[in-house]
């Protein structure tokens, strides 16, 4: 997606990169955060959250994304277990241009374990430069 706005197509897709659920840092996280919780019960949804956020940022670095708006509709299937492979992806689901020089992304977002069974998912809503 590192397109301008008004190249941006409704439906388009965009990778957001994979990251595993490392059990060194589930433990810590665990122990930091979630008290009460148990890793065999596999990564807390703050943790799951926390991922999908590190990979949109990395992938969003290369977009003409300047601002996020907001992160709403937020939805946790399941807590993937340690070493699980999570795949992100952005579907473009609507976009507004506001201005001469910018319009808003309406996006969802989702996390899928190996399986290609949905992790989490959200619904965003950024600016981009056009």
């Amino acid at each position: 997606m590192p397109a301008s706005f008004d190249d941006i197509q409704i439906g388009q897709v965009a990778s957001l990169g994979a990251a595993a659920v490392d059990a060194a840092a589930l433990d810590t996280f665990v122990a930091a955060f979630t008290p009460g919780w148990t890793v065999d019960r596999g990564a807390p949804d703050a943790m799951v959250f926390a991922i999908w956020a590190k990979l949109d940022a990395m992938a969003s670095s290369n977009f003409s994304q300047t601002k996020r708006l907001g992160v709403d509709a937020l939805r946790w299937m399941r807590n993937p277990p340690p070493g699980e492979l999570l795949r992100g992806r952005m579907t473009v689901m609507a976009k507004d241009a506001v201005g001469d020089d910018k319009g808003i992304v309406i996006a969802q977002h989702d996390l899928l374990d190996e399986a290609g069974r949905l992790v989490f998912s959200c619904l965003t809503r950024s600016v981009f430069s056009r």
